[in-house]
């Protein structure tokens, strides 16, 4: 038996307000590898990984960081790469 692990994307179009909030739903969806937010022209303002078993104190520094990026932006893109996993029978 194999696992193949692949990745997909899906991208959420947020105001700075939601930000803080949508990166929280995705964490607790549980099944994101990377999230990636881009400013209104395009470009990368943060990007950072998602282990599994993240807990709270170590959220916590997160969380502050992308606050900040909300108090600043205005119209932003989160990118989610999601975890799938495949099973093969050999």
């Amino acid at each position: 038996m194999t696992t193949n692990e692949k990745s997909n994307q899906e991208s959420f179009k947020v105001s700075g307000d939601e930000i803080l909030s949508k990166i929280k739903e995705i964490i607790r969806e549980g099944n994101a590898r990377k999230v990636i937010i881009k400013n209104e022209k395009d470009e990368i303002i943060m990007e950072f990984p998602l282990t599994i078993g993240a807990i709270g104190v170590v959220l916590a520094p997160l969380f502050a960081a992308v606050g900040a990026i909300a108090a600043l932006a205005t119209d932003c893109t989160i990118v989610v790469e999601k975890r799938n996993v495949e099973t093969e029978e050999k």
